[in-house]
């Protein structure tokens, strides 16, 4: 997939400029270390035209992340959602996947960055794992040990970890993969967090081991909205593999169900599942204009 032409502009430390023209340090930490932070917003095209969903919780954990690995952050978050909306307009886009990036600068020791550049970046992207259901496969990749990595954070090198993840459940056949936590609990995918249905209940596992995702708490949200009862607990595997259906969720991949785990096909049809009642509230809830911060 390519992501820009010779056209497409980014937003780069306070000019919008060429994507074809962009400079990196060679010397960056970002480069050498994976030591960056970044987030994944989306825009989506409504009645009055395109509006990113909950932008002002993405930039707020973009601060975050950049806090708890002690990255500057000196930007206006106000400023810098006005500032994806111009990047829409310049590149005219109606319906995009938007990606702020916050690099450190040159040091090639091992210590905390003292300068940080941002770069936001916009394309058109449909869902990052298709509309079809998925066949899912327990990672022999784990999720970091929380103790040893911010994994609340949305830190660059982390990623590395998921790309592994990933790459062996396509190499199996599979179209993406499900990593268990330090201990042996069903975490999440390699980027989306994971639920599954059991009797009429939902199950999610806790903010333990996992990446606790704006999605995963508007899909919380629509579950109490629907009186859809939703218990957070350590789930084992054989949870994932008796469960009645499942689905994964995030900002890139939206919401999208589960069709088998490993050799277990689920037998409930997908139309039929609570998470598929999830799925039509939420693709209603991104195309609203109004209380566009507001969890419902």
């Amino acid at each position: 997939m390519k992501y820009y032409d010779k056209n497409t502009l980014i937003y780069l430390n306070g000019a919008f400029v060429k994507a074809s023209e962009a400079a990196l340090d060679p010397f960056a930490q970002s480069l050498h270390y994976g030591y960056a932070v970044f987030d994944g917003l989306r825009a989506y095209n409504t009645h009055n035209g395109p509006r990113i969903f909950k932008a002002e919780k993405h930039f707020d954990r973009l601060k975050r992340s950049c806090e708890g690995v002690n990255i500057p952050y000196h930007w206006s978050n106000r400023e810098l959602i006005e500032i994806c909306y111009d990047l829409l307009a310049t590149n005219n886009l109606r319906e995009a996947y938007i990606r702020p990036l916050v690099l450190t600068g040159s040091n090639m020791h091992l210590t905390s960055s003292t300068e940080a550049t941002i770069m936001i970046a916009a394309w058109e992207w449909g869902p990052y794992l298709g509309q079809n259901l998925l066949r899912v496969c327990i990672s022999d990749i784990k999720r970091p040990n929380p103790k040893s990595f911010k994994i609340d954070s949305k830190i660059s090198g982390q990623y590395v970890n998921s790309i592994l993840a990933t790459t062996e459940a396509i190499e199996r056949g599979y179209d993406e993969a499900l990593m268990l936590d330090h201990e042996g609990y069903v975490a999440q995918a390699s980027s989306e967090n994971i639920f599954i249905e059991k009797d009429f209940k939902i199950y999610t596992p806790p903010t333990k081991s996992i990446f606790p995702g704006i999605t995963r708490q508007t899909v919380k949200n629509i579950c109490k909205k629907l009186n859809f009862e939703v218990i957070e607990k350590q789930l084992t595997v054989e949870d994932i593999y008796t469960a009645d259906s499942a689905f994964l969720c995030g900002t890139a991949a939206e919401i999208i169900g589960i069709k088998q785990v490993d050799d277990v096909i689920y037998q409930e049809a997908w139309e039929h599942s609570i998470g598929a009642s999830i799925q039509r509230r939420y693709k209603n809830l991104v195309l609203e204009n109004e209380n566009y911060e507001v969890i419902i």
